[in-house]
């Protein structure tokens, strides 16, 4: 029987567990902004998923999950599973433990045995969630309750802090006409 494809293991898992979601097809696209224009959804409601590696824990890596127009803080992926000190892995080794080039990856573990971070910002932000399902021109669209509900992950505060809107510009003295 030939191996499942990552989008293939991605619905064969959301059918088994009856979830609700929708599969969106697009142009290729990995960008979070781009991404969430064509899909018809905000930046916000977009599963950034991030491999890291993680000193001081069993895993080979860490899956780390935010909404795609934030970025993560990695002291506190670190902290949320336990772990010394981390950083992002390496494409190859991303590539590796997911089985799908960045872009693509899915906030799911599909390969390897990895704990899955959340941001708990992020599930409390929307009733639904949206991700690349492991290629650039599929993406899901599920029900953020199914998404905890199967994935059980760690949720914590993972994302740096949203940076404030600039401040808007002062009208200077009114000069005569």
């Amino acid at each position: 029987m030939p191996q499942l494809t990552p989008f293939e293991q991605i619905t064969a898992l959301l059918d088994r567990e009856e979830a609700a979601y929708r599969v969106v097809e697009h142009a290729a696209e990995g960008r979070s902004l781009e991404v969430a224009a064509v899909r018809g959804t905000s930046v916000s409601q977009g599963a950034k998923a991030l491999v890291c590696r993680v000193k001081g824990i069993e895993a080979p890596g860490v899956l780390a999950v935010l909404a795609g127009d934030r970025r993560a803080e990695l002291k506190r992926i670190v902290a949320a599973v336990g772990g010394r000190k981390g950083g992002f892995a390496p494409a190859e080794l991303a590539e590796r433990l997911t089985g799908c080039v960045g872009g693509a990856i899915p906030p799911l573990p599909l390969l390897a045995e990895v704990p899955v971070v959340v941001d708990e910002e992020f599930l409390a932000a929307h009733e639904e969630i949206a991700f690349n399902a492991g290629r650039l021109d599929r993406s899901v669209v599920m029900a953020t309750a199914d998404y905890v509900r199967i994935v059980a992950p760690v949720v914590a505060s993972i994302a740096a802090p949203s940076a404030p809107a600039p401040p808007l510009p002062q009208a200077g003295p009114r000069q005569p006409g």
